[in-house]
């Protein structure tokens, strides 16, 4: 079935090129310009799809008739495209963690070896382990920080104590005291913040298990994450300092 093409506007007089349709149905609009199909020039674009196809406009036309309102529906991924992310990101990845438990950490044999007081016994070189040591040597960088109650609750001295194992395969750890994430006015969202573009959202259930993976790519959103991770890792204590402060919960 064809589109129903709205005309937007053009700065081409009437030569007809280039122009901007929006589709009265979806929204989505359709860019009328001179095709690109150079070789060396389609080898610089990203993530190039089957059946895509690319022109080139002048940015006036975008800047004079570009909408510039958005009704964004939440875009939710499965989990198994959110662990592709992990491979997929170019440069960093940098997690927010700010809940006071996680559920999915209590069903591992690690955690139940820590409440039990025994030796956790991290394996270095388990399949996530092994990722993260790829993804490190190709100079990528994986960094968090970790919001911490005081005083800390059980999952957070085990998050400590998991600190050791992530270090060990690259990533930067740090922490930070609640009551300083709130004088910084950090959001309590939970999410993975890639390459400074796309923020990953965690949603989690009243039983803290996680339930969903929200994609955002708003830029106001993106841009607003970057200042959060800003002032959270300025302020952030890397972990072996920060637990040492941290008392005994004996």
């Amino acid at each position: 079935m064809a589109r129903r093409l709205r005309f937007i506007g053009t700065n081409s007089g009437n030569d007809g090129c280039p122009t901007l349709y929006e589709d009265a149905d979806t929204g989505e609009v359709i860019v009328q310009g001179d095709a690109v199909t150079d070789p060396a020039d389609v080898a610089q674009l990203r993530n190039v799809k089957e059946g895509e196809a690319f022109v080139a406009v002048p940015r006036v036309l975008l800047a004079d008739f570009a909408p510039r309102d958005a009704e964004r529906e939440p875009v939710l991924i499965n989990f198994d495209d959110f662990e592709a992310m992990f491979g997929n990101f170019k440069h960093t990845a940098w997690r927010l963690e700010s809940r006071s438990r996680y559920r999915s950490d209590e069903g591992t044999e690690t955690y139940q070896r820590f409440i039990c007081g025994e030796d956790t016994d991290w394996d270095l070189d388990d399949p996530w382990c092994v990722s993260r040591r790829e993804q490190k040597a190709q100079g990528k960088r994986f960094e968090r920080v970790r919001i911490v109650d005081n005083p800390p609750t059980p999952g957070q001295r085990y998050l400590l104590d998991n600190a050791r194992r992530n270090s060990a395969v690259g990533e930067d750890i740090r922490n930070l005291w609640r009551h300083e994430a709130e004088r910084l006015n950090l959001p309590e969202d939970d999410f993975w913040l890639f390459d400074s573009r796309v923020i990953a959202r965690l949603h989690f259930d009243g039983d803290d298990a996680i339930t969903g993976v929200e994609l955002i790519t708003d830029p106001v959103e993106v841009a607003r994450a970057c200042q959060v991770r800003d002032a959270a890792w300025h302020y952030a204590i890397p972990y072996a300092a920060f637990e040492a402060q941290v008392p005994s919960d004996e």
